[in-house]
């Protein structure tokens, strides 16, 4: 029996492709062992059938960016673990395949204040990452916050004014009630505490912090744990 080679070398083999190609064809998921997409180039076989898909590109995979519903509790290092093939969401299980290669270079962007859930980003796409950095400013966050307490009068109508506490006039926030313990808060770049202030500022404790959306990318219908892809319509 013939001792077991690299992939990339059995590729070259069969279809005369130069290493590099070999490299490009196995990462971009082109490749299969036994019928099994494998994107390893250094995995080895023996005497397993290797096809190349006829419509296969020895371009580099496209930058992806996955969408994250972070659980309370974590910090970014943390949920970062969460991410690989059998956290996808099953309800967006198609259109992309999760490679080897989505999980590597990821950066986070727009990160989660402490305790709060929901919609983190972690992306491969530099386009993505200044947009979530340098322009931050300038997208809408919205959030679903769990309340307790009783709201003082027109306490809506007081968080959309902006409200001054202290001395310090905190900036005005949309805010609608979802159900009888949920607000909706909708403002641009909140820092730390200040959904909590604007709460508390008219009778209300803060229980729960989720995030739902960031621009116009929502996290949707993703379990908490789970992950999606950015779609290419999809814009923060």
């Amino acid at each position: 029996m013939s001792e077991p080679i690299r992939l990339s070398k059995r590729l070259i083999e069969l279809v005369g492709c130069s290493r590099r190609e070999a490299e490009l064809f196995i990462e971009g998921g082109w490749v299969t062992v036994d019928g099994d997409v494998i994107d390893e180039p250094q995995f080895k076989v023996d005497s397993q059938k290797v096809e190349l898909d006829p419509n296969a590109k020895a371009t580099a995979p496209e930058p992806v960016t996955l969408l994250l519903n972070q659980p309370a509790g974590l910090d970014t290092d943390s949920a970062r673990q969460l991410l690989g093939a059998a956290s996808l969401s099953e309800e967006h299980r198609y259109g992309k395949r999760p490679l080897r290669g989505h999980f590597l270079r990821l950066s986070s962007a727009a990160e989660l204040q402490a305790n709060a859930s929901g919609l983190l980003v972690f992306t491969q796409d530099w386009k993505v990452l200044r947009k979530l950095t340098e322009d931050i400013a300038k997208v809408e966050q919205e959030y679903v916050v769990e309340v307790s307490g009783q709201m003082s009068e027109n306490g809506l109508e007081r968080i959309g004014r902006g409200i001054t506490v202290k001395g310090r006039e905190l900036p005005a926030a949309k805010a609608s009630w979802q159900n009888e313990n949920r607000l909706r808060f909708a403002l641009k770049n909140p820092q730390p505490g200040l959904i909590a202030q604007l709460c508390e500022a008219v009778g209300l404790q803060v229980v729960a912090i989720r995030r739902i959306r960031l621009g116009g990318v929502s996290i949707g219908k993703v379990p908490v744990g789970q992950w999606r892809y950015l779609s290419p319509k999809e814009k923060f």
